[in-house]
């Protein structure tokens, strides 16, 4: 069996079993490891997702693996994450995900453009509060890592929340 189909039975394998545990499968991987195989799965949620979360749904996908003849019978090592920053958005969920983040968005037209999330709704996102692209003109879009990233209500992005000047 070729690593597509393999890749394909597993997502349709596990998908049900993610979503039970209230998560979206994003991708399942599986790379030789010696002897063993390493099967990589992915969740993710609104939210996030954290280590209690990875040890939950790990039982409930580890449970559906044994159960089923989809890896054979080589032993295999699983290995249950979160996505990371570097995931590119191509999906809606990805982008609403996103909210608050700066991101730089590839367009269908060759061209790109930069900004923050602001609304995200069914047909698409708003950068920067005023340019809105439709998902139809997205082609992908990466989060920016931001090393002094401002909070959420703090406007000036020192870190504080409130317009006064604390040293004077």
């Amino acid at each position: 069996m070729g690593n597509g189909a393999r890749r394909d039975q597993l997502v349709e394998l596990l998908a049900p079993v993610v979503a039970a545990d209230g998560f979206d499968l994003e991708d399942v991987t599986v790379t030789p490891a010696g002897k063993r195989s390493l099967v990589r799965v992915i969740v993710d949620r609104d939210g996030g997702v954290s280590l209690d979360d990875v040890a939950e749904v790990s039982l409930s996908i580890s449970k559906e693996l044994d159960a089923a003849d989809t890896l054979g019978a080589g032993p295999y090592v699983l290995e249950v994450t979160s996505p990371g920053v570097d995931r590119p958005l191509t999906e809606p969920r990805h982008w609403r995900r996103a909210t608050g983040r700066l991101v730089k968005a590839d367009l269908k037209d060759g061209t790109s453009a930069e900004g923050r999330i602001g609304d995200v709704d069914d047909s698409g996102v708003v950068l920067d509060g005023t340019r809105r692209l439709g998902f139809d003109e997205l082609v992908r879009g990466r989060v920016q890592i931001e090393f002094n990233r401002p909070d959420a209500g703090d406007e000036f992005g020192d870190g504080d929340t409130d317009d006064v000047d604390d040293e004077g």
